[in-house]
This record gives structure tokens, sequence and C-alpha cells, in this order.
């Protein structure tokens, strides 16, 4: 990595820094700035190689160029706009859940990837075909290390046909990026893949007629981890009531794939006192793509 790309990379996670006259050009000494203040001590970032067994930069010890306490600075503080899918912190209530066994896939689950895009994009399982302006299939690297899963589209996506692309998109960009990994190194999807009318939370029926088209995306990318961003996307995947705040912090699993929780990106934009936590989480799936088989 030479000294461009460092900068570069240092700016778009939001990182000031300076270089004293003894640095070497490998080398940038940083000062993290959380709030109006400046760490104590400069974080020394040294470059790291690139990986040549896959196409994805060697991300390094998560921990290694941020303090494990602070988040990196990630956006600004700003609501997401209102035609966004807001999640709640907390749902109940979800009976069916897309990790049991009940569900009659209708041979979803032998279909390739060219296969499963059709049927989804033609699917009017449920009521929300009738309002979507078009299904919201899921973007992102086929055969991805992580695969991040959120809850609903909202009226961008909607409108795109791509999962996370307004102000919450623009946060999960950001947080993927501390993590060493760009938006096209993972792949992103949704529990529903329709909109629910008014950004509404998902009805139970809704995304038990989903179900079976994410467990046969997470079945065709086999990814060593998943990232459950959000309420309903833990709860559904985990079949569990628990609040996220009690179901982060641990790695759970979901047919045999390692699973963590963490907030909705657009719950962090409303509540930026809980990125430190995001952080963490975030660290904890790195380290677990980072793993060896």
């Amino acid at each position: 990595m030479n000294e461009a790309e460092r900068r570069q990379y240092l700016q778009a996670m939001g990182i000031q820094y300076w270089i004293p006259r003894s640095a070497s050009e490998d080398t940038v000494v940083e000062r993290e700035t959380v709030g109006d203040h400046q760490a104590a001590e400069p974080v020394e970032v040294v470059a790291a190689p690139v990986s040549k067994a896959n196409s994805r930069p060697y991300m390094g010890t998560p921990d290694r160029s941020l303090p494990d306490d602070e988040p990196p600075p990630w956006l600004d503080e700003v609501p997401p706009p209102s035609n966004e899918y807001l999640p709640t912190e907390d749902l109940v209530g979800h009976a069916d859940q897309p990790g049991s066994d009940d569900f009659l896939d209708d041979g979803v689950s032998r279909l390739d990837w060219a296969g499963l895009e059709a049927r989804v994009t033609q699917c009017q399982a449920c009521e929300l075909h009738k309002t979507r302006i078009q299904t919201v299939f899921g973007v992102g690297k086929r055969d991805a290390d992580l695969l991040v899963i959120g809850e609903a589209p909202g009226a961008d996506e909607d409108r795109k046909g791509e999962p996370f692309v307004g102000r919450a998109g623009q946060l999960l960009n950001a947080m993927l990026k501390a993590i060493g990994l760009q938006r096209e190194q993972v792949y992103i999807a949704n529990i529903l893949k329709c909109r629910p009318p008014g950004n509404r939370d998902p009805r139970v029926e809704e995304v038990v007629h989903c179900a079976p088209f994410l467990q046969r995306q997470v079945g065709l990318i086999k990814p060593r981890a998943i990232l459950a961003v959000g309420a309903v996307a833990a709860k559904n995947l985990l079949q569990s009531d628990e609040a996220v705040g009690r179901l982060r912090g641990r790695v759970h699993q979901y047919n045999g794939i390692p699973v963590v929780v963490t907030y909705h990106p657009a719950y962090l934009l409303r509540s930026p006192e809980q990125k430190a936590k995001a952080w963490h989480d975030l660290q904890k799936a790195a380290k677990l793509i980072l793993a060896k088989p």
C-alpha cells in the first residue's frame, strides 16, 4: 500500500493523522480524534501486506490500528432520511423463523443463482408484491467470506433494487471499510425481498414466504460468517425473542455458520452512543473471517 492509498483509506474512515519528520515512507503516525479531544498517545499504522490467497485485502488484526474501546468516527451523526426503512430496536412475537425446517421451499433449495433471482423477481406469495416497485434480491460477491443480512428494503432500495443504498447504506459501507472490506467484497441481503408499505416492520407471514430465498442465498454463498444487523434480522435468523442488546457480544450459529449480531446502521445514526458497541461487533466478525478454516 503506497502513501496515497494509505491516506485515502484513513480519510475514508474519518481519521486525522500527522507525519513526524522522523517517520519513514512506509509508516504513518496518526492521532484518532474522538469528539473534540485527541487521543493522548499516537497510534502507529503500518502498511499491511496483501493476501494472495484471495482477492480480499489482508485486514490484519482488527484492533491493530484503532483502539478497542472507541469506534472510528464513521459518519456525521445525521438522522437518516424519512423514506428509509427505520427498524425498531426490539421486536417481539416472531413465532415462525427462517431457520426452522417447516417451510415449503417449492424447489427453491435446488435453484442456482439465476433461477433463484428469477423466482424472487416473479414472487407473489404475499401482499407485498402489490405495493413494491421491484424486488431487492441482494448484491455483492457471491462467494464472500462475510454475509451481511439486514431487515427490509426502504423506498430508495425499492426504486433501485439494491439493499442499503441510502444514508444507512453509507454508514454500512464505512463500517465495512473500518475492518478492511469494500462493499463489493461482501454479500448484502435482507430478511425481506420487498419493501413493507410505509416502512413498517415485517410481518410474520412475509418473513415466512421470503425465508426459503434467504436460506438458498446462504447455501450458495457459504460465507465464513454472517453479520446480522438489526432486530428483525437477528431474531429471525436465531429464532430468538431476545433483545439485540442481549444477542450481541456473543457468537451464534445459523446452519453451522457463525453469526455476529449488531445494531442496524439506521439505528446507529439515531443513537450514535451505541457505535462503540457496534465497533466491537465488527471486530468480532472480522476475526471470524480471518480465522483459519
